[in-house]
């Protein structure tokens, strides 16, 4: 399928925020599909994960969420210590707050886009986003028809902001895949989660991948896992095409 795909610029309450569209390059309008970005940042494998959402019949935008911090490209292939200290960083400039704001942004930039379809959408956070995408869906209940998390962080805290204590405004459908072994995600966190959904009666989707590790989706990365990868964009697709379409 031929896609229409542009590097564009969402205006947001911070400023403006570099981003990547694509949609198939076909008659009508396609339900929008956002792609929070994990830790290492805006990349062309992320693009290509858009483009994949995209030729199955979906309006995707990729932000670039580091944009507050200028313009952070990181060289993976070569990533060492000191780069991953970098990559923590600009993670950690984010916060859950920020993330809202932006997403107000980019729903603005959505319904002004001719080839994106009107009405709810849905979102998929990789990494540091699944706190994001959980954030997101409680904080616009009526625009996000469902949210995905993969290997996601930061959703069960102790902190105030934590994802899970929005559970009961979320009115959409969440999905969240796990890695069986992930240093990020502590041990508590998948049975805590598992107790919070069900306290607020939130329809939902919890997955344990067996034998795989944090990053699992990524073909560029070590941890890449090729059976429970599509396994999982199954799941992706099959909820994005109950949901939105």
């Amino acid at each position: 399928m031929a896609l229409i795909e542009k590097d564009v610029v969402v205006t947001t309450k911070h400023g403006r925020m570099p981003s990547f569209a694509a949609c198939p390059d076909a008659d009508g309008a396609f339900p929008a599909i956002i792609l929070y970005m994990d830790a290492p940042g805006y990349r062309e494998e992320l693009k290509n994960m858009a483009r994949r959402i995209a030729k199955h019949g979906y309006f995707c935008l990729l932000p670039d969420m580091y944009y507050r911090l200028g313009t952070c490209r990181f060289d993976l292939p070569r990533r060492n210590d000191v780069m991953s200290a970098v990559i923590k960083a600009a993670m950690n400039h984010l916060t859950n707050a920020d993330v809202t704001d932006d997403t107000g942004g980019m729903l603005a930039w959505i319904d002004a886009q001719d080839k994106a379809k009107p009405g709810p959408v849905s979102c998929v956070g990789h990494c540091m986003s699944g706190q994001y995408i959980t954030t997101v869906a409680a904080r616009f209940p009526t625009r996000f028809a469902s949210a995905a998390s993969c290997y996601g962080v930061g959703i069960v805290t102790d902190q105030e902001d934590s994802p899970h204590l929005l559970l009961d405004q979320v009115q959409g459908e969440l999905y969240y895949a796990f890695a069986e072994t992930d240093h990020a995600v502590p041990d508590h966190v998948i049975p805590d989660l598992r107790v919070a959904l069900e306290k607020a009666g939130t329809k939902n989707t919890l997955d344990v991948y067996p034998g795989t590790q944090h990053g699992f989706l990524f073909s560029e990365r070590l941890p890449y896992a090729p059976v429970a990868a599509e396994e999982a964009w199954a799941k992706l697709f099959d909820l994005w095409d109950r949901t939105v379409k």
